[in-house]
């Protein structure tokens, strides 16, 4: 097994070979025409303006590179140093901040800022090839901060006429505690995969298109006591929740256990991220942390250098320039 250590994360040729061994295990695929195993490898000559890693089709004469039409196009950084960002956002449970790869490999905070975002766009999976089945837990959080008070009199610690202890006032009377946050649906599989959503409001409307385009008939779907939720299960699947208002988290009906808990804990380790490692997220780009997060839970069962592996195949296909990621809407 590969550690940290590898020559490819520390070497621009072995970098480069690792990259094509792993894009191309049936020999070079031309990005342009896409023949197989039909081109060769142009060897740098002194005065020569040929590159180190320039292949050439034999079918349509044009020259390419093992980075073209990934996320990697076109960069000015070291390929080994993509190769250990890749290796770090994928080994780092929850996540791994711009700032911490900007230290780490030596480059601006800017640069660190957009390759991680472009290695979160390999991450993203496609479309779920089938859709879930069995037992489905689903769930909403909320993601962003607390709303902030302006320092005024009426804002300060209150002391209580028959308590000496300084409490807190809570928000004022009327104020929408998620006006600042986002909503995220999670449709978890139990022992299967996760898919997540980004929705501007939760409500038996918008969740009817993703249950439909999720769920297979007959699964047997888990919520709580959302009045959005179980509109929207009420007919189509078989339906259970259970009440976290009244205290209930588990119960067993038939030998079944009725109860959250997985999707509550895929929430555990994403809230753990944004608050503990990323701090804030953009509403803009909170689909591509969705991704990463949906990406290393359903590849859990596999190491470190298999899951890196499977992000490098997914950067195929794949174009991300800086303005789509740093315009605003």
């Amino acid at each position: 097994m590969e550690n940290v250590t590898a020559r490819h994360f520390h070497d621009e040729d072995a970098a480069r070979a690792y990259l094509e061994a792993k894009r191309w295990p049936d020999g070079p695929v031309c990005p342009h025409c896409g023949v197989i195993d039909e081109a060769y490898k142009l060897t740098p000559k002194p005065g020569s303006t040929t590159r180190k890693g320039l292949w050439k089709c034999a079918g349509c004469r044009k020259q390419f590179t093992v980075t073209v039409g990934t996320v990697f196009a076109d960069s000015k950084l070291p390929l080994h140093k993509w190769l250990f960002a890749v290796h770090l956002l994928c080994a780092s449970k929850k996540g791994m901040s711009a700032h911490q790869l900007h230290r780490m490999l030596g480059i601006t905070y800017k640069s660190a800022w957009f390759m991680a975002h472009r290695i979160r766009y390999a991450m993203q999976q496609e479309p779920l090839s089938s859709k879930l089945d069995g037992v489905v837990e689903v769930d909403e959080t909320y993601i962003g901060g607390k709303i902030k008070r302006r320092n005024n009199p009426s804002n300060r610690p209150v002391v209580k006429a028959d308590d000496k202890r300084i409490t807190r006032q809570g928000p004022p009377p009327g104020t929408n505690v998620l006006a600042n946050k986002a909503a995220v649906v999670s449709l978890v599989q139990r022992g299967g995969r996760v898919r997540s959503v980004h929705m501007e409001r939760v409500t038996s409307e918008t969740l009817k298109p993703l249950l439909s385009e999720s769920l297979a008939e007959g699964t047997h779907v888990i919520t709580d006591s959302s009045t959005a939720l179980r509109a929207t299960t009420r007919d189509r699947w078989r339906h259970d929740t259970v009440n976290h208002t009244r205290g209930e988290y588990v119960r067993y009906e038939g030998g079944e256990c009725i109860t959250t808990n997985t999707v509550e804990s895929f929430f555990n380790i994403l809230k753990r991220g944004v608050n503990g490692t990323y701090h804030h997220l953009s509403r803009r780009h909170l689909h591509r942390y969705l991704s990463e997060f949906d990406f290393r839970y359903n590849s859990r069962d596999v190491s470190d250098t298999e899951r890196a592996t499977e992000a490098l195949q997914g950067a195929g296909g794949k174009r991300l320039m800086y303005r789509d990621s740093s315009s605003r809407r």
